[in-house]
């Protein structure tokens, strides 16, 4: 642990293992530091099918032992470590695990962010089996079937503009009595015709026989319960953005994602944003892969400077 790498990423998702590929490529020594298994949330998805080149699709896990293998191609290595602390302070950066500390002249964050569930019962046991937290991920599997979404933001309204043009019905389930996404959003739902919103419920238990065949929804304001079939639920009230261990070390947004444009450099040179953890339009796996890219060309360009400057 006594050596400096060029590039330190943290999390090996897809966005983590692409910035490895093209950072090994570049010449540049690199580790990506996971505490589970290569792929991040992807590799829990059954069959990928909006990831180019994969005509049939592709299972997650298959698809992340894929990324992890060509970036080790290249000479990237990968420890199964958790990162426990950081120091960004100084030219060489910082991370501590439970086995030491790693040193790195870049650092790359692709720690993801996490659906935030609903907390009902099977919830994470149906997960795959009919309850799914991505629309645009899975659902071409509900052509023309029933499907409910969960939420009430811009991410539930376009979930459910998605779906409604793929599925026979399409139920949005929202606690309140009004949405909390943009007013174009709630104009363009009232104008579909197999769109119905449920105000002032929420669901309060699945129905399922190995996969969801319904929910029963429960009424806010008087606790009345009424039973709805369908294939899928989609929920989407929000994300929870891994960054806790850099409140206070890098600059955050009021959801708590890492502020980075484009370019995913962030509030500290040498120290960059990838894939769902930074601010952006959209989280798929291919904008994750996208960024890991890009921040490979930026970090390249950094060590370059830092190199001249100290010749």
């Amino acid at each position: 642990m006594d050596k400096v790498y060029d590039i330190a990423i943290l999390g090996g998702g897809p966005g983590g293992y692409t910035a490895a590929l093209y950072g090994a490529r570049a010449g540049l020594s690199t580790i990506v530091l996971e505490k589970l298994a290569a792929g991040g949330q992807m590799a829990t998805t059954t069959n990928v099918e909006n990831y180019p080149g994969f005509s049939e699709g592709v299972n997650g896990f298959d698809l992340a032992e894929k990324m992890q293998q060509g970036a080790e191609r290249f000479g990237a290595e990968s420890a199964y470590e958790e990162v426990t602390a950081v120091d960004f302070s100084g030219e060489i950066k910082t991370l501590t695990t439970m086995d030491g500390e790693y040193r790195a002249r870049t650092v790359m964050i692709a720690t993801g962010a996490d659906p935030r569930p609903l907390g009902t019962a099977h919830e994470n046991e149906l997960r795959g089996r009919g309850v799914s937290y991505c629309a645009t991920c899975d659902g071409m599997m509900y052509k023309g079937k029933t499907v409910v979404v969960v939420g009430g933001g811009n991410t539930a309204a376009e979930d459910a503009m998605y779906l409604s043009r793929m599925c026979e019905k399409v139920y949005l389930v929202h606690r309140r009595d009004s949405l909390r996404a943009s007013h174009s959003y709630v104009k363009a739902l009232e104008e579909k015709e197999n769109v119905e919103i449920i105000w002032n419920s929420r669901v309060a238990e699945f129905k399922f026989d190995k996969k969801i065949t319904g929910v029963v929804l429960e009424n806010v304001n008087d606790a009345s319960r009424t039973e709805l079939e369908c294939s899928g639920v989609f929920v989407a009230v929000g994300r929870i953005p891994n960054t806790q261990m850099f409140e206070g070390v890098l600059e955050l947004d009021k959801a708590g994602y890492i502020v980075a444009d484009e370019t995913t450099c962030t509030s500290i040179p040498g120290v960059f944003a990838v894939g769902d953890v930074r601010t952006k339009p959209l989280r798929q796996i291919v904008t994750a892969a996208s960024d890991g890219a890009v921040a490979s060309k930026f970090a390249e360009e950094y060590l370059a400077e830092h190199r001249e400057e100290n010749a």
